[in-house]
C-alpha cells in the first residue's frame, strides 16, 4: 500500500461506486401528515400530533418535560429565556458552531464569550471554559459537535461553583452518552434539531428539554416559546410580564416527527457503528489524529473529523483532501471556514445594523488566537461524511483510501528526510 501510486498522480482510484443512499421518508410519514390534516387544525395547543411528538421523545429521553420549537436555533433561545439571560449577561460557548447557537443570545441582549475546545474531541475544555467567566457570566451552552459529548462533569462542577445555567446544544446529537447519559439531559435545559440536515428531519423544527423537572420551569420554557401566553391551564392566559418570541411548532412538524422518532435508533446505532469502525481503520496511522470519544462515551457521529498532522506527512491538509477526493472519498477541508467570532458581525461588533449593543455593554474583545486549539482544528481538519444508508463496502474503501493517502505521504516525508 505504501508503494501504491496515488490516483491524483495518475493511479488507480481506491473507490469507484457511488456511496449508499436511501429515503429518509415515506409511508409512515404520509400516514401521519393526513392525520394531522383530517384533525382540521394544524395548530400545536389545539391538535394532538405535536403532543404525541413531545411525549414520546420524553419517553426515549426518560424526562419529564419538554417544549416543541420551530427549530433549533429557537429551541436555544427558549432555553436562554427561560434560563433568565438577559441584558448585558455574558454566555460562554465554543468557537467551532453554527449561527444558530449563537442568535438567542444575542436576541436575548447577551454578548457571546467563547472558549476554547479540546484538540480532539472537539468539545469545550473546561479550564478554558473557566478562564473565560466574569461577574457578567450567566451560563454556558455545552455544543457537542457531530453527535460526540462534551466533558460534562467538569462543566457541571464549574456551573455549580459559579452559580451558572447549563444549556446543552444537541442539534448534531441525537442518542450520544456522556458516561451513560444521554447528552441533553445532563444540563439544565437540553436542545434539539429537527431541520433537514440533521439526524431526523421535519424540515424544521426544535426541542427544549426541562431538566429541573419543576413544573413552574417547565411552564416558563413553555410559554416563552409562545409569546409567554400560557396555554397549560383550562384558560389562555395573555398577562404578559416580560417579551418572549413566537416560536411554536406546527402540527405538519409534530407529524413527520412521529414517523422520524421511530426511525432514530437505527439511525443512530448506524452511525455509530460506522464512525467507530472508521476509528479502529485509521488510528495506527502517521500524521492522523482520528475522531475521538472519549472511553465510556458513545458518539453518534453526525459527521466525522478527523485532524492531518501537515510536519509529520509533509502535505498540506487540502493537499490531502484533494489526494482523498481523487480516490473516491468524500470529504470537505475543514469544517466551517473559521471560528464564528472572526466572523464580520464579532469583528466589528454590529449584532443590529447601525449599533454596537449589546456589546458595548462588555469588554469582551475577539481576536484572532482568541481560541488557539479551535483555529487549529479547522486549519487541519477533514471532514469524512457519514450516513446511516452506506454499505461495508463504502465504509472498507473509505477506511482504505485514507490509508492509501496517508502511508503515501508519510512514506514520501521519510524518504525526502
Amino acid at each position: 500500500m505504501e508503494h501504491e501510486k496515488l490516483a491524483i498522480h495518475g493511479g488507480k482510484p481506491i473507490k469507484t461506486t457511488p456511496y449508499g443512499t436511501g429515503k429518509r421518508f415515506g409511508e409512515d410519514e404520509v400516514k401521519q401528515l393526513i392525520e394531522a390534516l383530517e384533525q382540521n387544525t394544524l395548530f400545536y395547543h389545539q391538535g394532538t400530533k405535536v403532543k404525541t411528538f413531545l411525549r414520546e421523545f420524553n419517553e426515549l429521553y426518560g424526562a419529564k418535560f419538554s417544549v416543541a420549537a420551530s427549530s433549533g436555533t429557537a429551541a436555544i433561545h427558549v432555553a436562554l429565556g427561560a434560563a433568565g439571560v438577559t441584558v448585558g449577561d455574558e454566555v460562554i460557548t465554543g468557537p467551532i458552531t453554527d449561527q444558530g447557537t449563537l442568535i438567542g443570545i444575542l436576541y436575548q441582549n447577551a454578548i457571546p464569550v467563547f472558549a476554547d475546545l479540546d484538540p480532539h474531541t472537539y468539545g469545550l475544555d473546561p479550564a478554558s471554559i473557566e478562564s473565560r467567566i466574569t461577574p457578567r457570566t450567566k451560563a454556558i451552552v455545552a455544543v457537542h459537535l457531530a453527535g460526540n459529548p462534551c466533558d460534562m462533569d467538569p462543566i457541571l462542577d464549574i456551573a455549580r461553583r459559579y452559580g451558572l445555567k447549563v444549556i446543552e446544544d444537541c442539534a448534531q446529537s441525537y442518542l450520544c452518552r456522556y458516561k451513560g447519559r444521554l447528552a441533553g439531559t445532563i444540563g439544565d435545559y437540553g436542545c434539539f434539531s429537527t431541520n433537514d440536515f440533521k439526524h431526523i428531519s421535519t424540515g424544521d423544527g426544535g426541542i427544549v428539554l426541562v431538566n429541573s423537572g419543576e413544573e413552574a420551569d417547565y411552564h416558563r420554557t413553555h410559554a416563552f416559546a409562545d409569546k409567554n401566553y400560557e396555554r397549560l391551564g383550562s384558560t389562555v392566559v395573555r398577562d404578559l410580564s416580560y417579551l418572549a418570541p413566537n416560536y411554536r411548532m406546527t402540527e405538519l412538524q409534530g407529524a413527520v416527527g412521529i414517523a422520524q422518532l421511530k426511525k432514530l435508533a437505527w439511525i443512530c446505532d448506524k452511525r455509530n457503528a460506522y464512525g467507530d469502525r472508521l476509528t479502529a481503520g485509521i488510528a495506527d496511522l502517521p500524521g492522523i489524529a482520528p475522531h475521538r470519544v472519549q472511553e465510556g462515551n458513545h458518539g453518534t457521529y453526525w459527521f466525522y473529523m478527523m485532524r492531518v498532522d501537515e510536519s509529520t506527512l509533509g502535505c498540506t491538509r487540502d493537499e490531502f483532501s484533494q489526494a482523498l477526493r481523487a480516490e473516491g472519498i468524500a470529504n470537505g477541508a475543514g469544517y466551517i471556514k473559521q471560528v464564528v467570532y472572526m466572523q464580520p458581525m464579532f469583528q466589528n461588533k454590529t449584532a443590529y445594523l447601525g449599533s454596537r449593543f449589546p456589546f458595548e455593554l462588555s469588554g469582551v474583545e475577539y481576536p484572532q488566537g482568541l481560541c488557539p486549539e479551535a483555529e487549529a482544528i479547522l486549519r487541519t481538519a477533514i471532514v469524512i461524511p457519514v450516513n446511516e444508508f452506506y454499505s461495508d463496502s463504502d465504509l472498507e474503501e473509505t477506511i482504505r483510501g485514507i490509508r492509501k493517502v496517508a502511508l503515501h505521504y508519510s512514506a514520501e516525508r521519510n524518504t525526502v528526510a
